[in-house]
């Protein structure tokens, strides 16, 4: 008797299971896996998640992982990964994997990029050569690709920006939306494309912007366009605005956010879905996120301190190493400690967001979201 293929069973879909305020715990259900909510995707830039065996990525509790539309066209191409099988065969990721649209990278590395109705054309930042990106071609790289979730393209301004260059460019990203929705009807059933929210920080913008996209109709619907220059509490603001008036029944994801504080506070204003390179970046400079705050393993005061950072985490790297021989590791350039502070570090994020699920479904939130805070308040204090 065969048994049948769970993926040819699965539609995406997402479960809303208990709320606690505007705090929401859900399940992102694909055809390649459950992804539960609110969850942190760490992010494989060219598909790899730096200084991590997907093995240890999966074996912390990512569910999902991101993959960069931008780095992967350029190397090794969408095509050649499609030839070779698709990203989850090539990267060993077999999880559901989300790409973003590419347009982030396009305007944060490119140089001579210019902009029109049909999409943009740059120039790459490792060979010079041009390329030109629309909401269809985007589109297609993603697929080849084999992305689970995949974004629009969207234009992502920088703040502070003009009212009238924010207006302009949500409004050419909800014409996108619409090209970027038509191509996506020639993908597999069982994957996403989730549309993106603009509008800087103005908040009338911000309401156009949500709207629209909800008129559209997606699956899924992106924040982007924060934690690009303002300051936490107009992020937050912006959150404010707009969570209302997505629907409860999809799932919203905030791109490239961002702290332990920033990660938490979102939650607590209805964010389900996270991504950013902050605590594998910081493991490379010598940066350790844990229950006590941020810690600097370059600092002095560690050479001799025989301590783990936390002798009660579950991971080995934050439990077993001290952190006297973190800081030699970070002193004398060592691959290993930038290895050992990303292990760290991926593990808090996911162990801060097991624990916000499990607030969540037992109706305490806010309770454990001031645990967090004091925790994080004390370690400061020890640490001067």
């Amino acid at each position: 008797m065969n048994t049948p293929d769970f993926r040819e069973q699965t539609d995406f879909h997402y479960s809303l299971h208990a709320t606690d305020g505007a705090a929401r715990l859900g399940e992102v259900v694909t055809p390649r896996g459950v992804i539960r909510t609110p969850a942190f995707m760490p992010v494989g830039t060219a598909g790899t998640v730096k200084g991590m065996y997907p093995e240890q990525v999966r074996e912390l509790g990512a569910d999902i992982l991101l993959g960069n539309t931008y780095h992967l066209m350029l190397r090794p191409g969408a095509e050649r990964v499609a030839r070779l099988g698709g990203l989850h065969t090539l990267m060993r990721w077999p999880h559901p994997i989300l790409t973003d649209s590419g347009g982030f990278q396009v305007m944060s590395l490119a140089s001579l990029r210019k902009m029109s109705e049909k999409g943009v054309t740059f120039r790459s930042h490792i060979d010079g050569a041009y390329h030109e990106l629309t909401p269809e071609r985007s589109i297609e790289i993603q697929g080849l690709l084999g992305a689970d979730i995949q974004m629009q393209l969207d234009e992502c301004v920088r703040l502070p920006a003009s009212q009238d260059e924010i207006a302009r460019a949500l409004r050419l990203s909800l014409r996108w939306a619409e090209r970027s929705k038509k191509a996506f009807e020639a993908q597999p059933k069982g994957r996403a494309l989730f549309g993106i929210v603009q509008g800087g920080d103005d908040a009338e913008l911000r309401t156009e912007s949500a709207r629209g996209l909800i008129d559209i109709d997606f699956p899924g619907y992106s924040i982007g366009g924060l934690a690009v220059g303002e300051p936490q509490e107009v992020m937050l603001a912006m959150l404010e605005v707009v969570t209302p008036i997505l629907p409860a029944g999809k799932p919203r994801y905030l791109m490239g956010v961002g702290t332990p504080d920033d990660l938490i506070e979102s939650v607590a204003r209805g964010v389900d879905m996270f991504d950013c390179v902050m605590p594998t970046r910081a493991g490379r400079h010598a940066q350790a996120f844990t229950r006590f705050g941020k810690i600097n393993l370059k600092n002095a005061r560690h050479a001799e301190d025989p301590r783990p950072l936390d002798e009660t985490s579950d991971c080995p790297a934050a439990r077993d190493y001290s952190r006297a021989y973190l800081h030699h590791l970070v002193r004398c350039d060592e691959m290993l400690g930038s290895m050992l502070l990303t292990w760290v570090n991926l593990a808090y994020y996911q162990s801060l967001m097991a624990g916000i699920r499990a607030a969540i479904a037992e109706g305490r939130f806010e309770a454990f979201k001031a645990e967090v805070k004091e925790g994080w308040a004390r370690g400061d204090i020890a640490a001067r």
